[in-house]
């Protein structure tokens, strides 16, 4: 558990730079790097770019100095590391390209804006877990979960409504969503080319439905949208490490004794979920890896002090 920094060798403005991060996290390297005086447009989501001048006094200042594939690999690891396709330029691309496919059939002006306002909805600054990445993430599963076949209409749409309003309110958040989905996907929104009633419906009832994710058997819409929604939770360990830290990040007002009871009574809420996920492919793809990243943050959490 360390501040590390590598080498300056990346050239810019005039002069090169070395890049300082923490392997255990984000606070850690902030609280570090406002002693050192280093400013905060220097932050780039999992580190911060330091001039060379500045090399000598981070290390005299406690700084660890490894190579750069050692400051990756580690960084990596921790489960901080930022990709380049979670960064968000490349994500409102994607999830741009991905909204115009989902509602082809709209080609009017309200179909862009609402897309765009989808977008800068899971945009805030104030997510930290529940933001571009995972509407991506929920995407990206339906997708493998409907393989060869299309994703149903009403279920990628819930997608994208199903955290549209994100304030930390469970329940009100999903109530609000689904409101938010009534309104834009109606008559008065769009026009003729609005959804039928019935359909919208069915979006709002899905967003719903993410309060518990538990479908009634035979719900095909709502296990997939279930489904995908719990993915996260069989990413290998730097990525499931990596939606814990972000997940604390979101409840950072919350106090630290509130938040262990708050997450372990989800984390066991999730194991008792009996199967975890209702589809068959769903269990195939992400059943036991999933049990077994929750059973192991159990475990820390109960053992937390």
């Amino acid at each position: 558990m360390a501040i590390l920094i590598d080498p300056p060798t990346w050239p810019a403005h005039g002069t090169v730079f070395a890049h300082l991060v923490s392997d255990r996290s984000l606070a850690e390297l902030h609280d570090f790097a406002g002693r050192a005086g280093l400013p905060e447009q220097a932050f780039d989501m999992d580190h911060y770019d330091v001039p060379a001048h500045r090399y000598d006094d981070l290390v005299a200042r406690g700084a660890i100095a490894v190579s750069g594939r050692e400051l990756i690999r580690r960084l990596r690891t921790s489960g901080l590391r930022v990709p380049a396709r979670d960064r968000p330029e490349t994500l409102r691309r994607v999830l741009g390209a991905s909204w115009r496919r989902t509602v082809g059939r709209w080609q009017d002006r309200p179909d862009y804006v609402l897309g765009a306002d989808l977008i800068e909805r899971w945009a805030q600054p104030h997510r930290r877990y529940h933001d571009l990445r995972h509407l991506r993430d929920v995407l990206a599963a339906l997708n493998l979960l409907c393989d060869p076949g299309p994703v149903p209409l009403p279920v990628a749409l819930a997608a994208w409504f199903h955290d549209a309003v994100y304030d930390g309110l469970p329940g009100e958040d999903e109530q609000a969503s689904a409101d938010l989905a009534r309104a834009e996907l109606g008559p008065d929104r769009l026009g003729p080319e609005a959804l039928p009633s019935e359909r919208i419906e069915e979006v709002a009832r899905l967003v719903l439905l993410t309060r518990t994710h538990s479908p009634l058997p035979g719900d095909h819409h709502g296990a997939l949208l279930c489904d995908a929604d719990l993915a996260m939770l069989a990413r290998e360990a730097a990525g499931y490490r990596r939606y814990t830290l972000d997940v604390r990040a979101e409840y950072a007002h919350v106090p630290h004794a509130d938040f262990i009871k708050g997450r372990t009574a989800v984390v066991r809420q999730l194991l008792e979920l009996d199967p975890l996920y209702r589809t068959e492919r769903g269990r195939e793809l992400w059943q036991e890896a999933a049990r077994a990243n929750l059973r192991a943050e159990l475990a820390t959490l109960t053992a937390t002090p």
